[in-house]
């Protein structure tokens, strides 16, 4: 997906065995970040960035929402360990990873693979995405203040 590019309706299924849609999240802007495994050093540090500038966020007119390929068992433990306020989608089968253009071949540790390729997307009050952040730019300790300079301009 690019830049203008209306987000998918059904996101899928968070921690919470809940069914997450974009249409529920209307009039209100968010945060959807993809990250590519729950409870390892730097998703837990990206999590925890966005967990502690949350009512920043908000006051922004922002809601988080992260996925991973992650199963809802593992977002659950995830998001209770690290106190996370926000959902978490178990895109087990990637069809929204696929959808977002983040699932694909990536480099680490200098061996290639694929898998989720940690980006952000910033999505206006119509579903339409307005800014994306690669993962290059990502520096997942400081991503929400990355996101908050943005939105600040």
């Amino acid at each position: 997906m690019e830049v203008g590019d209306r987000i998918p309706d059904v996101l899928g299924i968070d921690q919470n065995g809940k069914e997450i849609k974009s249409s529920d999240y209307r009039g209100r802007k968010i945060v959807l970040y993809s990250y590519p495994k729950a409870n390892t050093s730097g998703c837990t540090a990206e999590a925890c960035s966005l967990e502690a500038h949350k009512a920043e966020l908000a006051a922004a007119g922002y809601e988080i929402i992260g996925v991973s390929k992650d199963r809802q068992e593992l977002q659950k433990k995830f998001a209770d360990a690290q106190n996370l306020s926000f959902p978490l989608i178990a895109d087990t089968d990637t069809t929204l990873l696929q959808a977002l253009g983040c699932w694909g071949e990536k480099v680490a540790c200098g061996r290639k693979t694929i898998g989720t390729i940690r980006t952000t997307y910033l999505v206006n009050e119509d579903g339409v995405i307005e800014k994306i952040f690669g993962p290059k730019e990502i520096k997942t300790k400081i991503h929400a203040e990355q996101i908050l300079k943005y939105i600040e301009g």
